[in-house]
């Protein structure tokens, strides 16, 4: 069994195929978590909506008890963590993690950002040892392979191309992710949100076949480690 973590990151409610201004994203990333589960009906979804209910940002007294040794952690230190030890052992618990993260500014969501924040975790997902003076910093999360794909959605059009020095979109969460030993990395992205009309739906429709594309071709690539497993 593959289990799978949901992650929606957009502030818009429902889902554009469903409401006049539902979310692409939301869209996209239940197109593709709706066909996984019609093909694997067996395999666990776990779903976390953060463009709903967001993290909230790191503060001092988080990253006071995250650098502390758990066994010198206090009571408020353990309280502290509590929602990063959620969300980190929701990450863990996850083969691959479908993400449908829309383009604000440039950049991220400020809650999918929060989001990262609390589960890059040292200790948890990255190790640190100032005394390795060559790679103080190491991923984690290498004991099995774990997947990743972006399900994304921008206003304006060419940011794999004519703008692609202004995404900072797919780059960012792949570093972080990288960090934490996260690098099979998949992406589709629907544009011309803001101009709307045909060339929007010819993105979307795109979009959507890209989505439908690539499930399939990672149920058939689960489906075929499982096997060689067994082999």
């Amino acid at each position: 069994m593959t289990t799978l973590l949901h992650i929606d990151a957009s502030a818009r409610p429902g889902r554009s195929d469903r409401q006049p201004h539902g979310s692409h994203t939301r869209r996209l990333s239940a197109r593709f978590v709706e066909r996984w589960r019609a093909a694997r009906p067996h395999d666990t979804v776990i779903y976390r909506d953060v463009g709903k209910d967001p993290p909230p940002p790191v503060s001092g007294e988080w990253i006071h008890a995250a650098f502390t040794p758990p066994e010198r952690r206090e009571p408020w230190m353990h309280q502290a963590l509590a929602l990063s030890d959620t969300l980190v052992d929701e990450l863990l618990d996850a083969d691959m993690i479908v993400a449908g993260v829309p383009m604000y500014n440039f950049g991220t969501p400020a809650a999918f950002k929060a989001w990262i924040d609390q589960i890059v975790r040292v200790g948890r997902t990255f190790g640190f040892d100032r005394s390795r003076q060559d790679a103080p910093y190491w991923p984690l999360l290498t004991d099995r392979p774990r997947r990743l794909v972006i399900l994304s959605s921008r206003g304006d059009y060419g940011y794999a191309d004519r703008l692609r020095a202004m995404n900072h979109v797919e780059d960012a969460i792949c570093t972080a992710f990288g960090y934490i030993g996260i690098t099979d990395v998949h992406s589709v992205a629907a544009e011309y949100d803001e101009f709307g009309g045909q060339a929007l739906a010819r993105s979307l429709a795109g979009a959507e076949a890209e989505v439908d594309a690539l499930a399939d071709r990672l149920m058939l690539d689960v489906g075929h480690s499982r096997g060689t497993r067994a082999a």
